[in-house]
């Protein structure tokens, strides 16, 4: 027996939420190649989107970011130990720096420069701010009696990028309502899938 569900579903599930209730949650789930966001209630999706913005994204923005202020080629690997060391959505209360081996595009040799946590900020606003704008959208579509539900409990973040500093604070900034992320944001899809089974179960039963 085949049953299909949908990765906001299960990464609410995985996160914890008891998605059988009437009122509204809000996950925003950001994996790797796509953002899926999605308010849940009563067991279903109400209102959802999913943009081809993501993680892999925050490692391009950085690449390209290197390559077009530093004249520094960097490979994606590169990248992505910057996204994960000093790598920022929202200014951190203290700048940290990071050593960066690449190649020079003007001379063609090895080069290595310093990277701060506020240049990454600036590398990656543009797709920080288009997750952004993605969950407004939702948060405009979504019913009012749940958008209030949203309001009062909050918008949960899972996936493995949005353990990029500093994007609950950002969320939160642009539309007023409290973000945090999911205890174990990596396996949420995974563990939530696994209970969603079990949730089945107990449907059929009733």
């Amino acid at each position: 027996e085949v049953a299909i569900i949908e990765e906001p579903i299960a990464a609410a599930i995985g996160a914890g939420i008891d998605i059988a209730r009437p009122c509204g949650n809000m996950i925003v789930d950001i994996g790797g190649g796509t953002t899926d966001i999605a308010v849940i209630s009563l067991g279903g999706t109400v209102v959802s989107t999913s943009i081809k913005i993501a993680g892999d994204d925050f490692d391009e923005a950085i690449v390209r970011y290197m390559r077009k202020k530093h004249n520094l080629l960097i490979g994606e690997r590169t990248a992505e130990d910057i996204k994960i060391r000093i790598g920022s959505a929202y200014r951190r209360p203290e700048s940290i720096s990071l050593d960066v081996k690449g190649r020079n595009l003007v001379t063609g040799l090895p080069k290595t420069i310093s990277v701060t946590s506020e240049e990454t900020e600036e590398a990656l606003r543009e797709t920080t701010s288009q997750i952004v704008e993605a969950v407004h959208s939702v948060l405009e579509k979504t019913p009012p009696e749940l958008a209030a539900d949203i309001a009062d409990r909050g918008i949960v973040l899972t996936g493995g990028g949005c353990l990029l500093y500093g994007l609950e604070e950002l969320i939160e900034e642009k539309t007023g309502i409290t973000t945090m992320t999911a205890e174990d944001p990596m396996t949420a899809v995974a563990v939530g899938t696994g209970r969603y089974v079990e949730f089945l179960a107990g449907y059929r039963e009733e």
